[in-house]
């Protein structure tokens, strides 16, 4: 399998040196692993279906793939069924947070193990907790969002209520975006969650926003690229669109266009790739009963217990290293972005 990009191999090779499975198969039998995405509404969780489908097909796995479309009681019942399919792992990206570990719950009964995919379930106990550094994904964006806005009127907007990550990005974020209101620099006119990371909930929530300050806003925190194009369709029926800095998440193909077209400022870049692979690599190490102390090192707490989990670092991208860290890459072609 030919692994993608640098940082991607730098990751792998410091956190799964030796998880590289050569056949997917216990006792004969090929081995059922079971994926539960909440959505696939966003660009990158496209990505990481089809590079775990990608991944499971070179190494001989079934992959049974569900999407719950934002419905947490959908998601149960996909999950059911996966679980009475006979998979060894689920690898589970949950809608909601708190109503998924009921999915953790009945997994475990039925001998099944968790690992909790990108985002973390709470108040149960997965067998290991895969996603970025969400709190470092917040203060990149806080960073950056302080230093190209010193001071004015801000939108800080966060994701989903329902998704622990969005907790933690906005706990980073905050640790710039309110030592700048501490110092009066910066007055908040909006803190909002956005349902479901809806851009059109986004939009509207921006609306709201420029129509309560006159137009006055100086900048925008943004929790994603999605929310982002919806932030930016208020701010372009206005003539502000590309005059107020607005940061985003995903490194989703439209967003590169909009930070070369000078419409949205940044993005996050979580190399989903990598997520997908170490996944995979996880799913058939617990398959084979095998134990992952080694790779996963760090811990976090989902109200239940310390989590054994596995962070991979995040990266901001603008204009300025966008060509190295997407395209050079090979996360995004240049055709693309550029168009021609």
């Amino acid at each position: 399998m030919k692994r993608p990009g640098k940082l991607v191999a730098l990751v792998l090779a410091a956190v799964f040196a030796a998880a590289l499975f050569t056949g997917c198969s216990i006792s004969g039998e090929q081995v059922k692993i079971g994926l539960s995405l909440g959505t696939l509404k966003e660009e990158r969780w496209v990505r990481d279906r089809d590079k775990m489908i990608a991944l499971a097909k070179e190494d001989g796995a079934e992959l049974l793939v569900q999407c719950a479309n934002l419905d947490a009681s959908s998601q149960i019942s996909q999950c059911d069924s996966l679980i009475s399919q006979g998979i060894k792992v689920l690898i589970l990206a949950p809608h909601d947070a708190e109503g998924a570990a009921a999915i953790v719950e009945r997994a475990h009964k039925a001998g099944v193990k968790v690992i909790s995919y990108d985002r973390l379930v709470l108040n149960c106990e997965p067998e290991i907790y895969l996603s970025f550094d969400n709190v470092k994904v917040g203060e990149i964006q806080g960073k950056y969002l302080t230093e190209k806005v010193p001071k004015g009127n801000i939108v800080f907007l966060s994701g989903a209520p329902t998704d622990n990550n969005t907790r933690l990005l906005k706990q980073g974020a905050a640790k710039y975006i309110q030592a700048k209101v501490a110092s009066g620099d910066y007055r908040i006119v909006m803190e909002q969650g956005i349902k479901d990371w809806k851009a059109e909930e986004a939009m509207k929530l921006m609306e709201q926003a420029l129509a309560a300050s006159n137009n006055d806003i100086q900048g925008v925190l943004a929790p994603n690229d999605g929310t982002a194009e919806g932030c930016i369709q208020a701010l372009a029926a206005r003539g502000l669109a590309g005059k107020v800095p607005i940061t985003g998440q995903d490194s989703e193909l439209a967003a590169a266009r909009r930070i070369i077209e000078g419409t949205q400022s940044m993005t996050v870049f979580k190399d989903t790739r990598a997520l997908a692979i170490a996944a995979m690599d996880a799913a058939m190490k617990l398959a084979k009963g095998e134990s992952l102390d080694k790779e996963a090192t760090q811990k976090v707490n989902n109200n239940k217990i310390d989590v054994p989990s596995i962070l991979l670092t995040p990266i901001a991208i603008d204009k300025s290293n966008l060509d190295k860290e997407l395209i050079e890459s090979g996360y995004l072609k240049k055709e693309d972005v550029y168009g021609g």
